[in-house]
């Protein structure tokens, strides 16, 4: 997934909007202001913070170590972080 499917993937849920509360580099996703994305678009690797139920990001972690971690400066009960590679299936 390159950044701009990213982005694009992201502002495709209804009501969803992109801003820079951190600085132009970080990309905030949000519906009806909710946070439930964060990227660094230019980084490389490219990684994702994403917003989800506890219990799914505890078992996608231990599913795909190393390509999904903990939540990067985030709550870690409640983000994990998602290295966009190409190596998570489909």
């Amino acid at each position: 997934m390159t950044p701009q499917e990213l982005r694009a993937l992201c502002l495709s849920f209804n009501a969803a909007e992109e801003d820079f509360p951190f600085g132009p580099e970080t990309s905030v996703f949000r519906v009806l202001g909710k946070l439930f994305a964060l990227s660094a678009l230019d980084a490389r690797p490219l990684r994702v913070n994403l917003k989800c139920d506890p219990e799914d990001a505890v078992r996608l972690r231990g599913e795909h170590p190393g390509l999904i971690l903990p939540g990067w400066h985030m709550n870690k009960r409640h983000w994990n972080t998602v290295v966009v590679d190409g190596g998570l299936p489909d």
